[in-house]
């Protein structure tokens, strides 16, 4: 089975930050497959879900250790769903070294100083499975990035913010339908080409 993680924390206080970008970016896939990411499994919130043009069902899942653990609860979804993570994982998360509006295909490699995936990592004790990032760094500078990424969006950003998620499901949607080195050349070619023009 196919399981596709995204990464944030818990609570209303932290549902509408830019580190939540991955449970946002599970919510926006499971409304497209009409399910509601409710059942508690394995330290997280999960939703079995049918994606069109994909021939077996794929679990959605948040997990609810807080995103600095969030590798206790990978693990255990993948042990207990018999996945390979080379094979069956997909892990969304935000990336503030990218812009907002960003997003990005990864195969493999380090998990680059943010600590959710650090977590997810070291809880599976291999780098290599496919994540999607999602930029979240504002316009303006910003002099704390720990805060600023708990911090709610400003209105400002609400459409960029949608923009990124509805970008970020047509991903998953293709790398589960057409594979991932489609999906990578076309959007990562795609950011490549915003930025060129």
């Amino acid at each position: 089975m196919k399981i596709i993680v995204g990464l944030g924390n818990p609570g209303i206080e932290y549902q509408f930050t830019p580190h939540n970008m991955g449970f946002l970016a599970v919510d926006r896939i499971a409304d497209r497959c009409r399910v509601k990411v409710s059942h508690r499994r394995c330290r997280s919130l999960t939703a079995k879900a049918r994606i069109e043009g994909v021939g077996e069902e794929v679990l959605l899942a948040k997990p609810e250790t807080f995103m600095n653990l969030s590798g206790m609860a990978v693990r255990e979804l993948v042990a207990e769903y018999e996945a390979e993570a080379e094979r069956d994982l997909i892990v969304l998360y935000d990336e503030l070294a990218f812009p907002l509006g960003t997003v990005r295909i990864k195969h493999n490699g380090s998990g680059g100083g943010h600590n959710g995936l650090e977590s997810v990592i070291g809880g599976l004790g291999t780098q290599d499975f496919v994540r999607l990032r999602m930029g979240i760094a504002p316009a303006r500078e910003i002099r704390d990035g720990a805060r600023y990424v708990t911090s709610p969006f400003r209105k400002g950003q609400y459409k960029a913010v949608d923009e990124v998620l509805e970008t970020a499901a047509d991903a998953v949607e293709m790398i589960l339908r057409e594979g991932l080195a489609r999906a990578m050349n076309k959007f990562n070619q795609r950011e490549k080409a915003e930025a060129e023009s």
